[in-house]
């Protein structure tokens, strides 16, 4: 059984931010899947990621919320 890092993602919504769904539109878009417990969201790995494709993920969810009004928290397992 193949055992696939996954990044999890907590977002912290602002009531003068974008829109829950916008929001999940945006993020389902790069590939997160809506999920529950302690984390809102969780990414896949196909593979396993050097730092830099780490970094240069978080780089894309930021540009990819800019604007929104959205804080969150990346953590990859």
């Amino acid at each position: 059984m193949v055992n696939y890092m996954k990044t999890f993602l907590k977002v912290w919504f602002s009531s003068d931010g974008g829109d829950p769904s916008d929001i999940t539109s945006r993020l389902v878009g790069m590939g997160f899947k809506p999920t529950t417990g302690g984390y809102d969201y969780v990414y896949i790995w196909k593979r396993m990621p050097t730092i830099d494709d780490l970094v240069e993920f978080a780089e894309q969810v930021q540009q990819t919320l800019k604007g929104t009004g959205i804080y969150f928290k990346l953590e990859t397992q």
